[in-house]
């Protein structure tokens, strides 16, 4: 995440590629260099500017979890117990290592985590929440929900 005091001033060009290299990361830079309407020497220059600048942090595959057999995802959030505060970042730790989770949201308000995961079956997720999330000692509660369908949206770029 890049610091508010030394955000890099972007310019029309640079929220351009953006938007574009967030809808198709795989984009070549001469496609990508047309529709910005730069040279490809300067399109390439400008990405890694951005990437040098921490405004682009990666480039990933998006995988869809059911065709991995993980034909069922939720939402869980977490509270932790007040004494368990101390245990923020271990405890973040821990849920990013659970083999289910797909993202883990640290929060503000009344709960504490947001874990996306994904997994076979009901049976899996029971036993994610109930005998292994749950037991575990910095918990006070737990709540999921199902997902029935999730969209991308803008991302604001």
């Amino acid at each position: 995440m890049v610091a508010e005091s030394s955000r890099p001033v972007l310019d029309a060009v640079d929220r351009t590629l953006l938007h574009e290299l967030s809808r198709n990361g795989r984009i070549s830079n001469t496609e990508l260099a047309a529709i910005a309407g730069i040279a490809e020497s300067t399109c390439l220059k400008r990405v890694r500017a951005l990437q040098a600048n921490g405004v682009i942090v990666g480039f990933h595959a998006e995988i869809a979890p059911a065709a991995l057999g993980l034909h069922l995802e939720a939402l869980i959030t977490i509270r932790l117990h007040a004494h368990a505060r101390g245990e923020l970042r271990r405890f973040q730790t821990y849920l990013e290592e659970l083999p289910a989770t797909q993202r883990v949201y640290f929060l503000a308000g009344d709960r504490d985590f947001l874990v996306h995961v994904a997994v076979p079956d009901a049976s899996a997720l029971r036993e994610l929440v109930s005998d292994t999330i749950s037991l575990q000692p910095e918990v006070a509660s737990t709540s999921t929900s199902l997902i029935f369908a999730q969209a991308a949206g803008s991302r604001g770029i």
